[in-house]
């Protein structure tokens, strides 16, 4: 099988340790996505009676200090902490739904096509692919299965009663993703040191840090210094489109969104009818 499937942009050749099995973990935000996940459901959330106008003009603000500002920890805990804040009360399922229901408009638009091409070139040499990202598992679990991503790594938000609390199980975020990364690897028995981690944010030194080979994407400007001195090599994607307007889909991406389509109709029956019996 090819090690080396796209040589020069972002899988170089180096095969596992013998017995090992190598992986490719993804950040999310502005890496595979160009926006963020947590925040571009607001729409649908406020349809959903979810949002108020206000509370999504307080996470627009919060989200464009985030995009312009480098995503440093305080900027990264404002948003966390809003988006606590914001869901806090909410019903899980109907979450669930609505996610799944918007899923196309919220995000396929806005799917890097070079992302789409790694994950792919990652599959084809026989890694596994993971999405790694500090948004809620509710999120990031829909939009990992339409990309055909073999495992995932979120936020788990803590629940009671079916809402969330507003409490935080496991954040996701900086040394937290590093060391949730090699829990899995040692479950499903990952050589690192063969592994592959791509993000945009000097949050997410840990992660590159973890595997061998650690990719900067469209790098703020503190991981852009820091992928120098490690020698971690840059990569530019600029290219958000539809996941079916790149041409044909690959094969895992065409049966995960058959996956998360019915899916979808199953949470939807189900939230109608529990709607119906409390009207």
């Amino acid at each position: 099988m090819d090690e080396n499937p796209t040589p020069g942009r972002g899988t170089p050749p180096r095969p596992a340790r013998d017995g090992g099995r190598a992986a490719a973990f993804f950040d999310l935000d502005k890496t595979i996505i160009a926006t963020s996940s947590a925040t571009a459901f607001s729409r649908p959330f406020m349809a959903g009676g979810l949002l108020t106008r206000r509370s999504v003009l307080r996470t627009a603000y919060a989200q464009f200090l985030y995009l312009v500002g480098g995503a440093d920890e305080a900027q990264t805990e404002r948003l966390r902490a809003q988006l606590s804040r914001m869901v806090t009360g909410w019903d899980v399922a109907q979450v669930s739904a609505i996610v799944a229901e918007t899923l196309h408009e919220s995000i396929d638009p806005t799917v890097y096509a070079e992302a789409v091409a790694l994950i792919e070139a990652h599959h084809e040499a026989g890694r596994d692919v993971v999405v790694v990202s500090a948004s809620g598992s509710e999120i990031v679990e829909p939009i990992a299965a339409v990309l055909g991503a073999d495992h995932v790594i979120a936020t788990r938000m803590a629940v009671a009663d079916g809402r969330f609390t507003g409490g935080i199980d496991f954040y996701a975020y900086g040394e937290n993703k590093a060391t949730a990364i090699r829990a899995l690897a040692e479950q499903q028995g990952y050589d690192l040191d063969a592994s592959f981690a791509y993000s945009d944010s000097i949050t997410d030194a840990p992660m590159l840090a973890a595997v061998g080979h650690g990719f900067a994407v469209n790098p703020d400007r503190a991981l852009r210094r820091l992928a120098t001195e490690r020698g971690w090599e840059s990569l530019s994607f600029s290219r958000p489109v539809s996941l079916f307007a790149i041409g044909r889909p690959p094969t895992r991406v065409l049966v995960a969104a058959s996956v998360v389509v019915l899916a979808a109709c199953g949470v939807a029956l189900w939230w109608a009818r529990r709607r119906a019996r409390t009207d």
